[in-house]
């Protein structure tokens, strides 16, 4: 994966000190995520190298919006690339892992985003910071979800990509916190291959799913047009 600086329409990302590069999830998740409600505040859950956080100060006109990162490295560099950006007095990154944030904020967010380790396979890598970004074990879905329902407003949006095998589960994890699934967007690759993420917008009031799927390529590096209007405002090449 390359160290080099990720340059973006309107802002570049350095990720040289972060276990996690720039990826299509990341950048779905900040292009799609629902910002119609106009959200005073935006938290971002282990904001890694901040790209989430930055798409949404673009996108938005959010006043606050606020990242945590429990990792050391990706931590700095989040915060060097927040300052970087036109939007640094808007962004802010605390450096806590999400059930210190939890026990200290009273606040609550208008829009929650999060692009959570998810790889629960039984393998590891030989670097712990990679394997803290990448594995669920380090943020439990359930963990991250019972947060999610303390943090939230009352009539605010949690925007989230998981796998797409996880789907039902993560829904059933969440409605048991009263967070109900309104949109799905599900991802695959081109239009022969399996579907392999999930993005779910959940709230705390019930409605009709409204569910879509993406197809990215038709082939290789020849995007679809919805994966280029989805992303056209951030890649430099779209």
């Amino acid at each position: 994966m390359s160290n080099k600086p990720f340059k973006f329409k309107q802002f570049e990302i350095q990720q040289d000190k972060c276990a996690m590069k720039i990826g299509t999830d990341g950048v779905l998740l900040g292009a799609w995520s629902s910002i119609e409600k106009n959200p005073f505040s935006v938290l971002d859950i282990g904001a890694g190298t901040g790209v989430i956080s930055l798409m949404l100060a673009q996108r938005s006109n959010a006043e606050l919006i606020d990242a945590i990162e429990i990792d050391d490295d990706a931590y700095e560099q989040c915060v060097d690339n927040f300052e970087a950006s036109p939007w640094g007095d808007r962004l802010f990154c605390y450096h806590a892992s999400l059930e210190e944030f939890v026990d200290e904020i009273e606040d609550t967010y208008d829009l929650i985003i999060c692009n959570p380790p998810f790889y629960s396979e039984d393998y590891k890598t030989d670097s712990p910071q990679r394997d803290m970004a990448r594995f669920n074990d380090s943020m439990p879905f359930n963990h991250l979800i019972e947060s999610v329902s303390k943090l939230l407003s009352e009539d605010g949006i949690f925007s989230v990509i998981i796998p797409f095998k996880e789907e039902a589960d993560f829904i059933k994890t969440a409605t048991a916190f009263n967070l109900f699934p309104n949109r799905i967007l599900q991802v695959k690759g081109n239009q022969t291959s399996e579907t392999k993420r999930s993005l779910i917008e959940c709230s705390f009031i019930e409605s009709a799913v409204k569910k879509d799927t993406l197809v990215i390529e038709t082939e290789r590096h020849d995007y679809t047009k919805d994966y280029i209007n989805l992303t056209k405002d951030f890649y430099l090449k779209m």
